[in-house]
């Protein structure tokens, strides 16, 4: 491993080998209204034309050689600033506020970059959508949604309407890691999938990594989620908000401590539960069903190379009567930037995050005599110090690394009969984690262009606990079972893997307006979320690698084409890709996966395998404006004991998906919105045979295959209009209305389809499909600021 690091730091150093003399320019890039950081605005240099980009906290930095020079600073939305500066004789400060373009206030914008970056820069299978897109799409009952957002673009999809999570290029939902202010956020849903956990109201940045994951992510294999919170308004106080029509927000913004910080609070509450109240009877009334979440940051400048940041996440759903669930994430976020001098510059994060859900069978009366309670969290404790070195204006080194302790509780049980109190429960799991990346972005010449580097992980499983060996399953794709244990002390090592994981990125200018990238990346996952259903739920388990779980694996390459046209009105895209998955989970017949301390023995393991090409055409700005995304993909698994140890389609395999946003700006009041989608359906297994017993008819797979079968095809049709008024409350502020139409053309799009006894013939069977949304869904919203 050290040979490696020194080989690659060799290698790093090389193209900053030589005698001329250098200086440099670096400095912070914000937004004038409100004192933002902006991430990756575009800092050219004319002379030489090379450049660079701010990272994710407005941080710039270009070593050049002496002499005198003019700087470009460009943002989609913002004006142009041109700046002399003379690196003659010594290093220079230069900060930047850029201010809103007026000129561009009629025009929505896509993403905010530079205009012809998705040609020039290294990124591929990346997706960037500015909040401020996100906010104009029309979304359900006209609350917007950012994993909804997403999954319009190419290579992400869903199995259905409703339902928790993302799928990207053939992956799990628990493959993607989804990150808030660089904290894990486990279940990113709230009420089963119908919303996120992501406030719009408190997001200043979405990015979604696909392919070419840089070196310093890790831990999950099929995607990266980075959202990052605003920083609060440095300039002034600012309230905002939106009352909807199944829950508000509030948000309250401002600077702190002589203008040296700024905080932002932003709090959501749904109220079906209180709007549906006079209406329950019976069995329902006192019903709960709610979700809330509080999202609060701020931050404090101690000097010019000490700034601070801390934010945090807290949210819960609550959903049940006599029965019901629970269940909520928490996270806190505490970031240290600092500038050790003009070339290096260090963000050292400390984060905590807990997931836990529950269900319960009293929720009305607490001193039941026959009730059933049930529990279950994952703790997650990390400290993540990355440096960003700028020798050059061809080079840029991020090196650094990370250490995360886990702790599982996979169910902890309370069963009380006549009474009586009886505990059951499995053990607490616990596994430490940790990674050393380094990593280069070469600008070979102007054509040219490379990013590569090596992460490497080491993942321990350890005690306290009791882990077990399993024995050979008596047929294949059946149970294993337990023939002996052993007991570990606190601390002690049950088992470990290491991994290396190389990455490799590359751009080949073709032209002014074209080129052609290429990446390739390993990635590992020691985490892994056991669930027999299509998607996730509440209840699902979270499990660490063990002696008898390996880590996931998977290496994918990718090739893709990018154009730009009419002077970078539209850009277009196609990208190919090819993913292979090593130790991919699936289960034997009637899986038992909660409080069974042998779960392990249910788990089946293959390979999987995911292949396809992303189309994509997007106009960037004018008054009519949006993006058209196509994807033809295959997800396959191949599962020994399963379907004769062939290769069968995953149950997120989906080959057609086509989407379609198109966003109209009618003047200064006005603007219209739609979207459409269709999608192929998804597998699904279905009995091949029946068996009729005392009159009564039950289905049977004879050949116990798995995914033979496909659901209807999906597709729906969205409006939205918005309405700018001059004033909110008080004559002060600003306001808009928001009207919506979810599923316009009222489609019943299947959920899944499966096989009951019909309720008039016992002895006959019937195919059911069941939806989510069989209905028009109109809303209206009202969103204010001042």
């Amino acid at each position: 491993m050290k040979r490696i690091l020194l080989l690659l730091l060799s290698l790093f150093y090389f193209t900053n080998l030589h005698a001329q003399e250098k200086y440099t320019v670096s400095g912070y890039i914000k937004d004038a209204a409100n004192g933002e950081g902006l991430i990756s605005v575009s800092v050219y240099v004319q002379e030489i034309k090379t450049g660079t980009q701010t990272n994710p906290y407005g941080f710039y930095s270009l070593t050049l050689p002496k002499g005198q020079y003019n700087l470009v600073f460009t943002y989609v939305g913002y004006e142009r600033i041109e700046k002399t500066v003379d690196l003659s004789t010594q290093d220079q400060k230069l900060d930047i506020e850029l201010k809103d373009d007026s000129k561009q206030l009629q025009e929505v914008v896509i993403t905010t970059k530079k205009a012809d970056e998705n040609v020039k820069s290294l990124e591929m299978s990346v997706n960037k959508v500015d909040i401020k897109t996100i906010q104009k799409m029309p979304a359900l009952l006209g609350e917007v949604d950012i994993i909804k957002s997403i999954q319009y673009l190419p290579g992400v999809t869903s199995v259905g309407e409703g339902t928790s999570g993302f799928n990207v290029r053939g992956g799990g939902i628990d493959q993607n890691l989804v990150l808030l202010d660089e904290a894990p956020v486990y279940n990113s849903s709230h009420l089963f999938g119908f919303f996120s956990v992501f406030n719009p109201d408190a997001v200043k940045d979405v990015k979604l990594i696909k392919g070419g994951i840089p070196a310093q992510y890790g831990g999950r294999v099929s995607s990266i989620l980075d959202v990052r919170m605003k920083e609060g308004n440095a300039k002034k106080p600012q309230f905002s908000g939106g009352i909807g029509s199944i829950f508000s927000r509030f948000t309250y913004e401002r600077p702190i401590f002589k203008d040296k910080g700024s905080f932002i609070v932003a709090l959501r509450r749904s109220y079906i539960d209180i709007l549906a109240k006079p209406f329950l009877k019976d069995d329902l009334k006192g019903s709960r069903f709610y979700f809330y979440d509080f999202t609060a940051k701020g931050n404090l400048r101690i000097n010019d190379k000490n700034t601070i940041f801390l934010s945090g996440y807290f949210g819960r759903d609550t959903f049940g009567a006599d029965f019901g669930f629970n269940w909520g994430n928490a996270t806190t976020s505490l970031r240290w930037n600092h500038v050790f001098n003009n070339k290096l510059f260090l963000n050292n994060t400390v984060f905590y995050s807990n997931y836990d859900y529950a269900l319960q069978s009293d929720l009305k009366e607490k001193n039941t005599q026959d009730a059933f309670r049930w529990k279950s969290n994952i703790i997650t404790y990390s400290i993540k110090p990355d440096f960003t070195y700028y020798p050059n204006a061809k080079n840029t080194i991020n090196f650094g690394g990370q250490i995360i302790y886990y702790t599982f509780n996979p169910g902890q049980a309370v069963a009380i009969s006549g009474g009586v109190e009886r505990a059951i429960g499995l053990d607490n799991k616990y596994a430490a984690e940790s990674a050393l990346y380094i990593s280069n972005e070469q600008k070979i010449n102007s054509k040219i262009s490379l990013q590569y580097g090596l992460r490497y992980s080491l993942y321990n499983y350890l005690g306290k606990g009791t882990a077990v060996e399993l024995g050979e399953a008596p047929a294949v794709g059946e149970r294993r079972p337990v023939i002996s244990s052993k007991v570990y002390g606190w601390g002690e090592s049950i088992k470990n893997y290491g991994n290396f994981e190389p990455r490799f990125a590359a751009n080949i200018g073709l032209g002014e307006n074209n080129s052609i990238k290429l990446s390739y990346n390993r990635l590992v996952q020691y985490l892994h979320l056991l669930s027999n259903t299509t998607a996730s739920s509440p209840l699902d388990v979270w499990t660490p690698s063990s002696n008898n779980i390996k880590p996931q694996i998977a290496d994918q390459v990718a090739l893709g084409y990018f154009h730009n046209l009419e002077d970078n009105l539209y850009e277009t895209s196609v990208e190919v890709y090819y993913k292979k998955l090593y130790n991919q989970i699936d289960y034997v017949r009637n899986a038992d996966l909660l409080l069974n301390t042998a779960v392990e023995g249910d788990l089946l393991f293959g390979d999987g395998r995911a292949y396809g090409a992303e189309f994509y055409v997007k106009k960037t700005k004018g008054k009519f404006n949006g993006w058209v995304s196509y994807t033809l993909a295959r997800t396959e698994r191949k599962i020994p004991g399963l379907n004769l140890n062939e290769w069968f389609p995953s149950r997120i395999d989906k080959t057609h998906n086509l989407a379609i946003v198109g966003i109209y700006d009618l003047n200064s009041k006005w603007s219209f919105s739609t979207n459409f989608t269709f999608s192929t359906g998804t597998p699904a297994s279905f009995p091949t045979n029946k068996f009729i017993w005392q009159g009564i008819a039950l289905p049977h797979n004879y050949y116990d295959t798995r995914n033979t079968y496909r659901i209807p095809a999906s597709h729906r049709l969205d409006l939205s209009a918005t309405r700018q008024n001059k004033h909110a409350f008080f004559k002060k502020g600003t306001s808009e209305w928001v009207f919506s139409i979810y599923n316009v053309y009222n489609r019943r799009n299947p959920f899944s389809v499966f096989v009951r006894q019909n309720e008039d013939i016992q002895t006959r069977t019937e195919a059911v499909r069941y939806a989510i949304f069989g209905t028009i869904i109109p809303a209206v919203t009202y969103n204010f600021k001042f």
